[in-house]
């Protein structure tokens, strides 16, 4: 079968630079939907994934294993966890143990503030840097009484700016103003939106003396030493699992947001394809008499198909790097807010990969049903058109 010169798809994408433009324009639109719900869905997956360290425990109330602000354990139980399992990762004598209060809470600008801002809470003891390794001060330095330590994504979380969530401000909360003593950050983890403080400041601040959680770092132990830890202390009421299973959980609860997300996605990017069939089928529909042409000169009916599918095919991945360019100077790393913070969207190798497909697939496919209906005429009849 002969083909027609690659040249010809090239030149005719030149003949009508509107329509060239349009079609380019559709294409990295509709691209760059899937980009973003493609970065979306990525940086939740990861955010959840990422925020749990590889040898944590997490010790909650029996019953709350689904969410840390509605769990409540005895205080004291990092002591009593510290002296029953010998497999807990120490260094120079201080346990990799954790006590902590996790809490939503509303925080004000000013005293006499009207409007509240939302944040999530956690209070910490020194050894919490140690757990949550990646956990980074960027600014400042650890908080002390009546302090906090700001997460990157927390003024995102809340919407408030980075200037007002400066080393120096203050936030007010339990009718006491919070001094912010620095800014931490901890890439691609949940906890990047949330505001820490000392735990017995929290505690006294909450009036509660109990616990949201411990979490330990494990050594020469098992995950079934604190099991069995759990199952001896009936008394305690916890219940021990992996930090990484606890927000494995959390990413099934938050999957339909998921799949509405890609669904949304999916509506509007079938939108954009039907509007990008209408503009393949208006340049070709007005070509029908070359069309007819090149099949007098012995061009066969798949020949031209082929061209026309690399005319379309050349015009979108044109708007698909666009799009490609867009979402990586414009969509990385861009925060969005949710129940457990906040989380940045991430334009990794896989979305790039999804979205250029995505992109190639709608000229490869996109040609196809205009070139059918282009074709369809005889080509006596299609030398007559007008």
């Amino acid at each position: 079968m002969r083909l027609l010169p690659w040249e010809y798809a090239v030149r005719n994408l030149g003949r009508a630079p509107l329509r060239l433009g349009l079609t380019v324009a559709g294409s990295a639109l509709v691209t760059l939907l899937i980009f973003s719900a493609a970065a979306f869905v990525r940086g939740m997956q990861q955010s959840l994934s990422v925020s749990a360290g590889a040898r944590n425990v997490i010790l909650l109330g029996a019953g709350s294993e689904e969410s840390l602000e509605r769990s409540e354990i005895a205080p004291g139980v990092d002591g009593i966890l510290a002296a029953s399992i010998p497999g807990i990762k120490s260094r120079l004598g201080v346990a990799y143990i954790s006590p902590e209060v996790h809490m939503a809470t509303v925080l004000k600008t000013a005293k006499d503030d009207q409007t509240g801002y939302m944040g999530m809470l956690r209070g910490v003891r020194p050894a919490a840097f140690l757990v949550h390794q990646k956990v980074r001060i960027v600014e400042g330095r650890a908080p002390g009484p009546n302090e906090l330590l700001i997460g990157r994504l927390a003024g995102s979380r809340m919407g408030l700016s980075e200037e007002r969530l400066a080393v120096g401000r203050t936030l007010w909360f339990d009718h006491r103003a919070w001094t912010i003593s620095g800014r931490f950050e901890a890439p691609g983890t949940v906890m990047e939106a949330e505001v820490w403080c000392d735990l017995s400041e929290l505690q006294l601040a909450a009036k509660r003396n109990n616990l949201s959680c411990v979490v330990a770092t494990l050594d020469r132990g098992e995950l079934e030493d604190v099991e069995i830890f759990t199952k001896q202390r009936l008394d305690l009421e916890l219940v021990a699992m992996r930090e990484s299973d606890y927000y494995s959980k959390l990413l099934e609860f938050y999957r339909p947001v998921q799949l509405v997300v890609w669904a949304t996605a999916f509506l509007v990017a079938l939108g954009g394809f039907f509007g990008g069939l209408n503009t393949l089928y208006a340049a070709f529909a007005a070509r029908i008499r070359e069309l007819g042409a090149l099949q007098t000169l012995g061009f066969s009916r798949t020949a031209v198909v082929v061209s026309m599918i690399q005319e379309a095919t050349l015009a979108t991945a044109a708007g698909t790097l666009l799009a490609a360019a867009a979402a990586v100077l414009v969509l990385d790393g861009v925060a969005v807010r949710f129940s457990m913070g906040a989380f940045g969207l991430s334009v990794d190798t896989t979305v790039l990969m999804l979205g250029l497909l995505a992109g190639l697939s709608l000229g490869l496919f996109g040609a196809l049903p205009p070139a059918w209906r282009c074709l369809k005429p005889p080509i006596a009849e299609a030398l007559k058109a007008a």
